[in-house]
């Protein structure tokens, strides 16, 4: 009892000591955390943040070497276009979450050492129940410094079914962002065609619109001289005036459209804003398709192709999954393991030896929590139901909308085809009649007039023929560009597209000799 009595003051200034170190740290901790402000960036941060983008946005990899055409200008879109990037890199994510999905079907595999060590022995005393004296002199079992290690392995099977679900919703995540990353190529191919279409349109018509304002300006000046002179009576110039003040007005109103078309076809090319590049213009006239408007074809294409649908239907799988990830959440736990162990401390009799053991567990809270999971599960496929009716009428209306939409457009195309040919026989008439001196200047540079916007029209028609088109291949699910396209430089990747649209029907001149004579048109 002396002996026991003799220890207990120790103990209680052990304990002491351990307190207060327990409340000194606690104090560090909670002054090391009044200590944490926010503070805004400097300005040496975000200029470096800044020059840092802007030489990403700048830098082109493969420079622009000559003028760029319809092929070029999508090969470069798809390769460096920064929406595109970030598709293809949310691709490359679910790759990587797939590839650690597949680590969790492995066991767990764990190796551990550590060391132990004290400034005096650990040892105890024995007392004796009946007398409550000490029944023994004190002793220790074990060294002052201890090292130890272990190499186990354990499985559990009901994480590795969940893990093997898991797994297949992972792959089902990779599916959702291919198909995303096909949404964003199709969108891109249409938007880079009408863009393209836009900026050939404002590069044709950008030297006339010069001679356009000088030739309304001189004939302005001039009607404006005879209602001076009163050498006409005042109401034919004023309608003169009042004709070549309309017609400037259509025209820069079309020009201003198309003016930003090339800075916007920079910018989905992944080219930095203000860098200069030429366009390759192709002719002003070319065949019009004639596409099978087949309405039955062309709903059943969409609703089959559109990667938004496919999206959906991933995603119901992934659900369908969920509901069997519940259901094996019912079942018991089995975990075994099986492991080597070493101490050093010399007085084990064994310092080495191996374990093996089986662990069954049973979470019976689990059977109460099914049904509410089983039921979230149910509203979350009835959502993804609804979902996939809703996008289906939409994108039927897009099938039906795009196709009225190229057919007004072709008829736009071929109304201002057929008056730009009437408009210039004019001017060509009225140049004769202007050389025999039977018309006077004023006429002769209305026609003119007449002739440049007839010419802007005919331009902007065709690109929006070419823009309708595009939207119609895209309200389809088409495929705008090779599924497999490797690291293909830029004009690997144009060749790759040539190639696959020629084959494929993408373009309009294909699409004319695939065409279905006995076409069923749209209802309107």
């Amino acid at each position: 009892m002396a002996t026991m009595s003799a220890l207990r003051p120790v103990q209680f200034l052990a304990l002491r000591s351990v307190s207060w170190m327990a409340v000194a740290l606690a104090a560090v901790l909670s002054l090391s955390g009044c200590l944490v402000k926010p503070h805004a960036l400097n300005k040496e941060e975000i200029q470096a943040r800044a020059v840092k983008d802007f030489q990403a946005i700048s830098s082109i990899e493969e420079p622009l070497t000559g003028p760029i055409d319809l092929y070029e200008a999508l090969a470069r879109a798809v390769k460096y276009n920064l929406d595109a990037k970030v598709k293809a890199m949310q691709v490359q994510l679910a790759h990587q979450q797939l590839n650690i999905a597949h680590y969790s079907l492995l066991p767990q595999v764990s190796a551990n050492a550590g060391f132990d060590g004290r400034n005096n022995f650990s040892g105890g005393v024995g007392q004796s129940i009946v007398t409550g004296r000490q029944a023994v002199e004190p002793f220790t079992s074990a060294e002052k410094n201890i090292m130890s290690g272990n190499l186990a392995l354990s499985w559990d099977v009901l994480d590795f079914g969940l893990s093997f679900v898991r797994a297949q919703q992972a792959a089902d995540n990779v599916m959702i962002a291919e198909e995303e990353k096909r949404r964003i190529a199709v969108r891109l191919v249409q938007e880079v065609r009408s863009a393209y279409w836009r900026a050939v349109s404002a590069e044709r018509v950008l030297p006339r619109i010069q001679f356009l304002n000088d030739s309304v300006a001189k004939a302005l000046d001039n009607a404006q001289q005879i209602v001076d002179r009163k050498l006409q009576a005042p109401l034919t110039p004023l309608n003169y005036q009042r004709d070549l003040l309309n017609i400037q007005r259509e025209v820069r109103r079309l020009f201003r459209e198309l003016s930003t078309a090339k800075t916007q076809l920079a910018s989905m090319m992944g080219v930095s804003p203000g860098t200069p590049f030429k366009l390759v213009i192709p002719p002003s006239e070319t065949g019009v398709p004639t596409v099978n408007l087949d309405s039955q074809k062309m709903e059943e294409q969409a609703l089959l192709l559109r990667p938004e649908l496919r999206a959906i239907d991933y995603k119901k799988r992934i659900n369908a999954k969920e509901a069997k990830a519940v259901f094996l959440e019912l079942f018991p736990s089995l975990k075994v393991s099986f492991g080597g162990y070493y101490n050093s401390n010399s007085f084990l009799f064994y310092q080495n030896w191996l374990t093996y053991a089986a662990q069954v567990s049973w979470n019976l809270l689990s059977v109460f929590r099914t049904p509410a999971k089983l039921k979230a599960i149910d509203a979350h496929g009835q959502m993804l139901d609804a979902q996939s009716l809703a996008l289906s009428l939409s994108i039927l209306t897009e099938v039906h909308v795009g196709a009225v939409q190229f057919v007004q457009a072709k008829e736009e195309y071929q109304d201002a085809r057929n008056y730009q040919r009437a408009q210039n026989a004019i001017v060509e008439h009225t140049t004769n009649l202007w050389l025999t001196q039977r018309t006077n200047d004023l006429t002769l540079i209305r026609e003119r007039v007449n002739a440049v916007a007839a010419d802007v029209r005919l331009d902007t028609a065709r690109s929006g023929l070419e823009s309708a088109y595009a939207t119609l291949m895209a309200s389809q699910g088409e495929e705008a560009v090779p599924v497999s396209m490797g690291e293909q430089s830029v004009v690997q990747l144009a060749d790759s597209i040539r190639e696959y649209w020629e084959s494929s029907g993408f373009t309009m001149s294909n699409a004319e000799r695939r065409s279905d004579t006995h076409a069923i048109p749209v209802a309107q």
